[in-house]
């Protein structure tokens, strides 16, 4: 059996090992692969293990021997699926690998933009404190979380996970769902209340055809002057440019994004120097905690393919 890692290597920069798949047959590994060299990449792989890289219809149907595509990741919007089940090939995923990672990006997210430790922390370091008249000082307004609202979008694994967290740190949390969920750590509330009541706003829901840009100018308008977003699910859930205009503008108090419509962006993205805008490159995910689970689960959807047993299939 032939196995091809397509872009490994976000998932291992060189800190964890590939050697256990070897067990199954031959494996190739690429850091990246470019766009149009998928296929002759791939040429005679029964199997393409794939973080961000694209297999798309055109790749499928020109990969005969293909039998198994495993994402590297939760997510599987870049496979496309349908081709795929007419093929025949099956498409597998890493499920929950990141909840505590990501949950905990989320509130470092959350508090860089309630504390400023990163603007504060820059001022000491160029003299700032050391020039100061007086014993301490704030460059920024500083927020107190606890008994602030806040109002989670998506109630999966991560969302739960965030929930408590906002809950450890005395806040009230509501949610919404597709579904109000009996025992879920916060209250139901439309979507409409979440933006009006939150002080911060956390997303947390996958990337559908229907949410696509649903943060736009009408639900950013309704946030309160000094309420925070926070977005560590996926970049195109927000119209970029209402954003920025509400942080430009004063219309909201900050923004904190791990995630970007287009990764990586482009030089003219306009959150890139948006006001009270902090943004992390995509990588809530990249413990190396969450990698090894990543790597741990995806050598076991192999080895269950192997033995005729295929799992975590989308």
């Amino acid at each position: 059996m032939k196995i091809v890692v397509a872009d490994g290597y976000a998932l291992n920069p060189g800190d964890l090992s590939w050697k256990p798949l070897e067990q199954f047959g031959e494996l190739i590994v690429y850091d990246r692969t470019p766009a149009g060299q998928l296929i002759e990449r791939c040429r005679g792989a029964q199997v393409i293990l794939s973080n961000k890289t694209p297999v798309n219809r055109n790749a499928i149907e020109n990969l005969p021997e293909l039998k198994l595509i495993s994402m590297l990741a939760t997510g599987y919007n870049i496979i496309d699926v349908d081709a795929a089940k007419e093929r025949g090939v099956i498409v597998s995923n890493v499920p929950a690998y990141g909840t505590d990672s990501v949950a905990q990006h989320a509130f470092a997210l959350v508090l860089t933009l309630s504390n400023r430790v990163d603007v504060h922390a820059a001022s000491v370091a160029d003299g700032g404190w050391v020039k100061s008249p007086d014993f301490g000082y704030a460059l920024t307004p500083l927020t107190e979380l606890s008994g602030k609202t806040l109002g989670i979008i998506g109630l999966g694994n991560i969302g739960r996970q965030t929930a408590r967290i906002g809950i450890a740190f005395g806040m009230h949390v509501i949610y919404n769902s597709r579904h109000e969920k009996p025992g879920a750590p916060g209250k139901f509330a439309s979507i409409e209340t979440i933006f009006s009541e939150s002080d911060v706003i956390s997303l947390h829901c996958p990337l559908t055809q229907d949410n696509m840009q649903f943060v736009n100018a009408r639900l950013l308008n309704l946030m309160k002057q000094s309420a925070f977003i926070v977005n560590t699910a996926r970049g195109q859930l927000i119209n970029e440019r209402d954003l920025a205009d509400a942080l430009n503008s004063g219309k909201i108090a900050g923004a904190g994004l791990d995630v970007l419509s287009q990764e990586p962006p482009r030089s003219d993205n306009p959150l890139l120097n948006a006001r009270n805008c902090v943004i992390t490159p995509h990588n809530a995910w990249m413990t190396k905690e969450a990698r090894q689970r990543i790597l741990a689960v995806t050598i076991e959807n192999v080895k269950a393919f192997s033995e005729g047993r295929a799992q975590n299939i989308v």
